[in-house]
């Protein structure tokens, strides 16, 4: 007698559901106002994740921020042993803050071994295959808002080539 209460049961709302799936369809296939109304629920959602997304990317803007104002009092070693160790120390903390899921932490140490890294356009291509999405995409927000010194050495030397006039030589 339980079983078949059981079987009863399940089976009244396998019918209900497959007959809600086929209402569904017939007002998706052939009524106006029903797509309308889905569209315009899909559209307001859309819209809320955007601004979703828009306010917590600038949360971490705000945390960026905050994050290179510490970075005003610190200054980086000058002689190579010293960058070197302090490079190595920066990225092995950076990757530990990473797993953890700390994103600002992990980018301000991973923009820190930049700042002391000689040649910052491959050690940028390095962080974007291995480091974290969101990691990268916080260190070029830092790099955006205060470029380190030798990302801006770097860039200025092409800005040069760029606004140099050409002379003779180069012309012929």
């Amino acid at each position: 007698m339980s079983k078949a209460y059981t079987f009863t049961a399940v089976a009244a709302a396998a019918t209900a559901l497959v007959g809600y799936a086929v209402y569904f369809d017939y007002n998706r296939r052939n009524s106006v106002e029903f797509r309308k109304k889905i569209k315009s629920k899909s559209v307001k959602l859309e819209k809320k994740k955007a601004e979703e997304k828009e306010e917590i990317k600038n949360e971490q803007l705000t945390l960026i921020r905050e994050a290179l104002k510490t970075l005003d009092d610190e200054q980086p070693p000058v002689d190579i042993n010293g960058k070197e160790n302090y490079f190595m120390e920066q990225v092995s903390i950076g990757e530990k803050k990473a797993t953890e899921g700390s994103v600002v932490d992990a980018a301000l140490c991973f923009y820190k071994a930049l700042e002391v890294y000689p040649n910052p356009t491959d050690i940028l291509g390095v962080y974007q295959k291995t480091v974290p999405q969101d990691v990268y995409e916080a260190i070029i927000m830092m790099i955006a808002l205060r470029p380190p010194a030798s990302i801006s050495n770097v860039l200025g030397d092409q800005l040069k080539t760029v606004n140099t006039k050409p002379t003779e030589n180069d012309l012929d």
